[in-house]
């Protein structure tokens, strides 16, 4: 049993419709017009046209529909795989391909991308979630591994830390400048020529040359 889905709070009735997915629908778009703290669990039913009272059927409280949301945010784990290709032609066109799928992320789709990192849902509560976040992020490290094992055994620097490096690179780019939201900041060239130049920086930093 559901209550009919009307959208911006439209009239309720009775019907057998998917009201986990329009609950997820609803966090979405109210995240896009008010930020991932900017709305209430009653918001969310409201959009959905449902009693307030329904959504707590399929989501324990709004913090459970956010992790929710997180987790078909990391789709991204599938784009980064996609975008790394094995390290071919060469790691270095590879890394840059990475980057591009991250910040392509956050400005096609920046309602999962403010759920899955701007929204405060705890993933250490959240066995799924954790695994989730951990396999997008393995994409990443993995990408490391190959890097690093083409330095100097000695000095060579972990694997773990230049992936967090790299991580964080991009992801302060992705979430200063590639957004397609209210949040993003003006820039005098494209997030990618931003993020290919500081790459090139760190990779002649740990003494490589792409």
């Amino acid at each position: 049993m559901s209550w009919k889905h009307g959208g911006r709070g439209g009239s309720r009735g009775y019907h057998h419709g998917d009201l986990r997915e329009d609950l997820v629908r609803a966090a979405l778009e109210l995240i896009k017009e008010k930020g991932p703290a900017g709305f209430t669990f009653a918001d969310a039913a409201r959009w959905a046209g449902v009693s307030p009272a329904a959504p707590y059927r399929h989501f324990r409280d709004r913090d459970e529909l956010m992790a929710d949301v997180a987790k078909r945010g990391f789709l991204l784990s599938e784009r980064l795989r996609e975008a790394w290709g094995e390290a071919k032609p060469t790691p270095a066109e590879a890394f840059k391909r990475l980057g591009s799928a991250y910040l392509n992320f956050a400005r096609t789709e920046p309602s999962y991308y403010a759920a899955m990192f701007e929204s405060g849902v705890a993933i250490g509560n959240d066995p799924e979630l954790r695994e989730i976040a951990d396999r997008s992020f393995q994409q990443l490290r993995a990408a490391a591994e190959v890097l690093v094992a083409k330095m100097p055994a000695k000095g060579r620097p972990p694997a773990l830390m230049v992936a967090l490096h790299i991580w964080s690179m991009t992801h302060g780019i992705a979430s200063l400048f590639a957004r397609a939201d209210a949040a993003r900041r003006p820039l005098p060239m494209s997030a990618e020529d931003l993020l290919e130049a500081q790459t090139l920086i760190y990779f002649k930093g740990l003494g490589l040359e792409p």
